[in-house]
């Protein structure tokens, strides 16, 4: 289920992320390097969004993903800081953050954050079409199908 989860964030991208207390959870846009079989998430922002200006040295952060196609769900759990290694930000530079920031790399507002995951829920969608037919046949258990997993 953890590879599962990994796959579809690469490939969706669009999650909720906020700072329990501090900051309600917001769209953005998910970046992940290398083996993308694990974290870090990053996250380009402004500072001077709520999210950005909520970090403080490593804050705790909650992250809801929703796959687009409605077959994989998550809660991620974990500490989100300012990243600050230039390798980092230009390996994840495109031109989709580049629109948000008019000064490009250097622009004075522009934050990279780092997610650490350290726990999960991940649940798999039971309404999907093989769900339904174990449903007709009735066979299969339905609290199974929809059991969370935590982990990461």
């Amino acid at each position: 289920m953890e590879q599962k989860f990994w796959t579809h964030l690469a490939r969706d991208m669009i999650v909720m992320i906020g700072l329990p207390g501090k900051a309600a959870g917001r769209p953005m846009t998910a970046q992940l390097r290398g083996d993308r079989n694990s974290g870090p998430i990053w996250f380009f922002t402004a500072k001077d969004t709520d999210l950005g200006d909520g970090i403080t040295s490593s804050t705790k952060a909650e992250m809801v993903f929703v796959s687009k196609g409605f077959d994989l769900f998550a809660t991620v759990h974990g500490t989100i800081e300012v990243e600050t290694d230039r390798a980092v930000l230009d390996d994840l530079w495109n031109g989709s953050v580049a629109a948000w920031f008019e000064g490009g790399k250097d622009d004075p507002k522009l934050q990279l954050l780092r997610l650490d995951p350290s726990e999960a829920e991940i649940w798999l969608n039971a309404s999907s079409v093989i769900a339904g037919t174990k449903m007709m046949l009735g066979i299969g258990d339905r609290k199974e199908d929809y059991k969370a997993t935590r982990r990461l």
